[in-house]
């Protein structure tokens, strides 16, 4: 059998070692088997064959800028420093759910192998998303990165509800976010997020019914902001054209107003903003105004 420097000096459990040999056999090398010093949890570092890795099935997808940036710098330094986390489902497969602009930058430089931190449990892979901090994410991506993970997980472990995930998925609303962004990938999220941040609660159904009713919120959501197209069209025919049009609408028709103790439901709350916008009159709406929400809307220090 294979021996590989251990730390501490102690015998590895049977699956760290078997996952090592595996390694070895899928054309990879095994640097050494350790222990992380938060758990004391098993990992094995290694260089993995850049061949057999690949991004999770939940992974957000690439950004062009952010993979040309990286590779510009690796170049410029000649060498590769930041290991990926990885996980293997499956004999000759590797995912990596924290690190793939760096996978994607080493299969540009066509590297033979990937430096990896090998997670010995497979289901972690749903632990380290959160902890995935390479690029900053912007709402999109959380969001369809949320509902990847979400099908994925309804799929593998489909009796658990969302309650169970409820660090992973960080809050209600990216869940149904990513469904909407999964139709258009242009929808108006942010200017939807403060009231689907207030509204939108975990499910206590199980992941496997649970996609069924997300779709039905997705679907109100939808027909709001077709309700909202057709105002911000009338605003506009006004000769009244602003980014923040879409935010300034919503502010002046969500029924969520900062003094109510109590929130309607997330059906509720569609409803009667679907309600408000059909009243809402664009007579009185002023270009000042919007420039003027959108200029308090911005955070301090931006």
């Amino acid at each position: 059998m294979a021996r590989w420097v251990t730390y501490p000096e102690t015998e590895p459990p049977r699956a760290a070692r078997e996952l090592a040999e595996q390694v070895e056999r899928d054309g990879g090398h095994v640097l050494a088997l350790y222990q992380e010093p938060v758990g004391d949890h098993w990992q094995i570092f290694c260089l993995l064959p850049g061949d057999k890795v690949e991004a999770s099935p939940y992974q957000r997808d690439l950004s062009p800028t952010h993979v040309k940036r990286l590779t510009e710098g690796v170049k410029k330094l000649d060498r590769f420093i930041d290991p990926v986390v990885a996980l293997s489902p499956q004999p000759g497969v590797y995912w990596t759910p924290n690190g793939n602009h760096r996978r994607t930058v080493l299969a540009k430089l066509k590297a033979a192998h990937v430096p990896a931190i090998l997670v010995v449990e497979p289901d972690v892979g749903y632990q380290i998303l959160p902890l995935n901090i390479e690029k900053a994410h912007n709402l999109k991506e959380k969001s369809l990165e949320v509902i990847r993970m979400y099908r994925s997980l309804a799929e593998n472990q489909p009796s658990s509800t969302e309650e169970e995930w409820a660090f992973q998925f960080e809050s209600a609303h990216f869940i149904t976010l990513g469904l909407l962004y999964e139709q258009n990938k242009r929808f108006a999220g942010g200017a939807f997020a403060p009231i689907l941040r207030r509204v939108d609660k975990f499910l206590k159904t199980t992941l496997k019914k649970g996609v069924g009713e997300r779709e039905e919120r997705a679907g109100l959501v939808r027909e709001a902001d077709e309700a909202l197209a057709v105002v911000v069209a009338r605003i506009k025919k006004r000769g009244i054209n602003h980014p923040y049009v879409k935010n300034f609408v919503l502010a002046r028709t969500t029924p969520l107003t900062r003094q109510r103790k109590t929130l309607p439901s997330f059906e509720q709350t569609f409803k009667k903003l679907r309600e408000s916008m059909a009243d809402f009159d664009v007579g009185k709406v002023r270009y000042e105004d919007i420039q003027r929400s959108a200029i308090m809307a911005i955070p301090a220090g931006e």
